[in-house]
């Protein structure tokens, strides 16, 4: 029986002169209507683009939240039986005899440097000591938050949100451009990845809204990466000059200011599109292995001065016991607790005080202590053992709201990063077979984020555990952990030494990460085209620098990052969708390819 050949006559009108020339009109002006429209609400309206983006992200977790983390776990298991099987796995992107384009150093640097370079800079101490004292296991009373027996629990879920789950989250996109474009060579644009399903529907305006989606989901994804990267940069600074007007200094602890912010973003963008416009076989290839090179150095001296017996024993444990539980971390998803359902769960002495109990024990970021000590009136009088039973029932509250807070929230990143991370690996991985990619894009990448992590996080709980730090990087915002940490463990001109080669560390990874993301977006622009002119790269470079900046002044001193993370998660609920449709899609592409092939 022989099987009619694939749908490849792609189709993407670009314009023929003018400013427009190579690029497609539609996707052009509908992106960048949509981030100039964010723009203007955000700077006329802040106040409203604040509140209207926490509402519809919260009201969107609540309906989506189970979906986010079921359709994650069914990535993470489709990747592997893809490399698994022997007819999937062996076969190539591109041509029989194709040889790749970099070198397996260059090609790892590129994809750490691009996928989560800033992430573990600002997150490797922040990550671990946040789950110390908060997640799942604690919120369930089995184990005291800081304690020594909490230590296992933080890296299960440290583990999940920076290891197989969030590269298989990049690998489904780029394996999926990646095959088309080089296997069909078909154009490396998003819209490819669903011809199997819609055919010739892809050559129209179904096609334009697709590869819209994964524009917005990109500079989305890459606002809040900047700007993570960003606040961590001006923490560097202000431990190395001391400079306060880079700082907000009101709080408990130094965060950067707004003026701080917008003063850092500004150069990290400038020098973004300085690098984006000498192309991508220099600007982003040198800066990846500069990076590379500095991370093993700042990896060394954690290894030399830190407590590295204490991170190696956590490593082998936590990673057996994140595989032991792999299956519920994929799966285990929670819904909201209504009012009704908490008050059910009630003891009969409690249930008339349902409404004074339930803000405490549903609280994801409290304790049984907050929550005794938060009560008024007769709640506050009810016995010991009551209030504890009361505290029990609204566990199911607070792990929804531990999981839409945290997971769900990395999950959303990594998916709107996935345009972005996704279509570059796929620009930097011709020649690779299936097998490679994802061993060499998914788990090879998350054993070295394993170790990172653990390595720098586990010395700051080591430094707390053993009364050295005595609270002080508990105390620190998260962007400053890593400074704190480094100030508690080595000192004098060497520890200036390591905070200036740290901050140049952050300033190439998000150069690395915004140059990138300006490649990937006119990438997308010119309907796969990937000889593009400067102009548009300029462009697009202080269009994301006009996207964070507002999004930055919209939340306000007191959280400006909010407002970029609310609308990250809103805009990563359309591709989760495409994203998904892309799993069928290329399994169907797949199976009748080797057919054809036999």
């Amino acid at each position: 029986m022989s099987i009619k050949p694939p749908f490849t006559d792609l189709e993407i009108n670009t314009s023929s002169e003018g400013f427009y020339k190579g690029h497609s009109l539609e996707i052009a002006l509908l992106s960048k209507g949509i981030m100039i429209g964010l723009v203007l609400w955000a700077l006329i309206w802040p106040a409203n683009a604040n509140g209207v983006l926490g509402s519809l992200n919260w009201a969107l977790l609540e309906k989506f939240n189970s979906f986010y983390i079921i359709i994650v776990g069914l990535f993470i298991f489709f990747l592997v039986a893809l490399a698994i099987l022997p007819q999937t796995g062996k076969l190539r992107l591109g041509p029989d005899g194709e040889k790749p384009e970099f070198s397996d150093f260059s090609w790892f640097s590129m994809m750490f440097g691009a996928g989560l370079g800033v992430g573990l800079m600002v997150f490797a101490t922040a990550e671990p000591l946040g789950l110390w004292g908060s997640n799942p296991v604690v919120l369930a009373g089995a184990t005291d938050a800081n304690s020594e027996d909490a230590v296992q629990s933080a890296y299960r879920y440290t583990y999940l949100h920076y290891g197989f789950h969030a590269w298989a989250i990049y690998v489904v996109t780029g394996l999926s451009l990646a095959y088309y474009a080089y296997t069909r060579d078909m154009p490396l644009t998003i819209r490819s990845a669903l011809t199997p399903l819609f055919g010739k529907l892809m050559n129209g305006f179904l096609g334009h809204v697709v590869d819209v989606l994964g524009v917005v989901a990109t500079i989305l994804g890459v606002s809040v990466t900047i700007g993570f990267g960003v606040s961590q940069f001006i923490d560097g600074l202000y431990a190395i000059t001391g400079m306060e007007w880079i700082m907000n200094l009101s709080g408990d602890a130094p965060v950067p200011s707004t003026v701080g912010l917008i003063a850092g973003l500004i150069v990290i963008m400038g020098l973004s599109i300085l690098s984006a416009v000498s192309g991508v076989g220099r600007g982003v290839k040198y800066l990846s292995n500069l990076n590379l090179v500095l991370s093993l150095i700042l990896l060394l001296v954690f290894v030399i001065f830190g407590s590295f017996v204490f991170a190696m024993s956590t490593y082998v444990s936590a990673l057996v016991d994140y595989m032991a539980n792999f299956l519920s971390l994929s799966f285990g998803a929670y819904g909201p607790q209504s009012a009704a359902e908490f008050a059910a769960a009630l003891p009969a002495d409690a249930a008339a005080h349902a409404d004074a109990l339930r803000g405490g024990a549903t609280n994801a970021w409290g304790s049984y202590d907050g929550f005794v000590s938060g009560l008024e009136g007769d709640a506050a009088a009810l016995p010991a053992e009551t209030l504890a039973a009361a505290y029990a029932a609204g566990e199911q509250g607070r792990q929804f709201g531990w999981q839409a807070g945290w997971t769900t929230f990395y999950w959303a990143w990594w998916i709107a990063f996935s345009p972005f991370v996704g279509l570059f690996l796929a620009r930097i991985s011709k020649g690779r077979t299936i097998r490679e990619f994802i061993i060499g894009c998914v788990f090879a990448p998350a054993l070295v984020c394993f170790a990172w992590m653990t390595i720098l996080g586990g010395t700051a709980i080591d430094l707390e555990l053993t009364g050295g730090a005595d609270g002080a990087i508990i105390g620190a915002s998260n962007t400053a952990k890593l400074f704190v940490t480094l100030g508690e463990m080595i000192s004098g001109p060497f520890l200036s030494l390591i905070t200036v080669m740290c901050v140049v560390l952050i300033l190439t990874f998000l150069v690395t990460s915004a140059d990138s993301g300006i490649l990937v977006m006119n990438t997308i622009m010119s309907g796969g085209d990937q000889e593009i002119g400067n102009k548009h790269k300029i462009v697009w470079g202080l269009i994301l620098l006009s996207v964070i900046g507002a999004l930055i002044l919209a939340a306000g001193e007191n959280n400006p990052l909010d407002a970029m993370r609310n609308a990250m998660i809103i805009g990563a609920l359309p591709f989760t969708m495409v994203m998904g449709l892309m799993c069928v899609a290329l399994a169907k592409a797949l199976f009748r390819d080797t057919m054809r092939n036999k």
